[in-house]
């Protein structure tokens, strides 16, 4: 009982003083509901046990086989919320000590160009289609996440005043609900605009703000979203290289290899540090590293 109380304290805390998603709270809740059930078989609660309880639980997830990404996910929910309990509860703070794995950095996969349009022209311009091709276009178009995507409203999409004329925008809620306007490509606005012509007026069902709609009417889900990709991957021959987040690496690759600045690209994927941005400056020297050794004739 103590326990769940705790913890519902400390879900409340992260969800409403630091903006937290749905699903970052529910990967909190999940790490924290088994360390829970691994205190409880030792008679212990969050307050009763000992910084070597938490270094057993952690040790029992590498014997189960937990990759070590997925400890180091679970280290930080523990120290966060012990961190939480020692301020709230004005308890010792048994989890400061607990050091995540190093993981070593991997470079993200990105697809080529020739490989995004065979993946977007999959999407076929009839039916249900025109949605998933809109989709597909918004992704890559704008890097978003895809639950940024599926939070979309109609309201969301935008025209906007620039220099050079008027552009279509489109507002994304990032991590922490933090707002960020991301302009459209041609390509995009076109099959979006499409959508709201063609398809999404036989899809409404009363008054629907959301932009993209499942067949019933409502919202579309994160799991049909996902759905959407890796189908649509399947029929082009791209099976098991698609998920969402690669075209959002495709989306952040592409544009460095075009000489777009660092600064730009962090803007537009919503990352709070640009050091998180500078992984895919990796994936074009990698890139620059092979062709040099291809091309030149004293590079081996």
């Amino acid at each position: 009982m103590e326990n769940r109380v705790l913890l519902q304290s400390f879900l409340s805390h992260i969800g409403v003083e630091r903006g937290l998603s749905k699903n970052t709270l529910a990967a909190y809740q999940r790490d924290l509901v088994k360390l829970s059930a691994f205190l409880e078989n030792r008679n212990l609660t969050f307050t009763s046990a000992k910084r070597t309880d938490l270094v057993d639980f952690l040790s029992s997830l590498r014997a189960a086989g937990l990759v070590e990404a997925s400890i180091a996910r679970v280290t930080v929910s523990i120290r966060t919320f012990y961190r939480f309990l020692a301020k709230d509860r004005n308890l010792e703070d048994i989890g400061r000590d607990l050091i995540p794995p190093t993981i070593p950095k991997r470079l993200p996969k990105a697809l080529s160009v020739a490989e995004i349009e065979s993946l977007i022209s999959a999407a076929p311009l009839e039916g249900m289609g025109i949605r998933d091709r809109a989709m597909l276009e918004l992704l890559y178009a704008t890097g978003a996440r895809v639950s940024e995507i599926i939070s979309l409203n109609v309201e969301d999409v935008r025209q906007s005043e620039a220099q050079s004329g008027e552009i279509t925008t489109i507002r994304l809620f990032g991590k922490g609900r933090k707002e960020r306007i991301v302009p459209m490509g041609t390509f995009a606005k076109k099959a979006v605009e499409d959508y709201l012509v063609r398809l999404r007026p036989t899809l409404l069902k009363g008054d629907q703000k959301a932009l993209f709609l499942n067949v019933r009417g409502g919202r579309i889900s994160r799991q049909s979203a996902w759905n959407i990709v890796l189908d649509t991957a399947e029929r082009c021959g791209l099976s098991g290289r698609v998920s969402p987040h690669a075209l959002r690496h495709s989306f952040a690759t592409h544009l460095l290899d075009g000489g777009a600045d660092i600064r730009v690209v962090q803007e537009l994927l919503g990352h709070a540090s640009v050091s998180t941005t500078q992984i895919y400056t990796l994936v074009t020297i990698d890139k620059l590293r092979e062709s040099y050794a291809l091309a030149h004739p004293r590079a081996k």
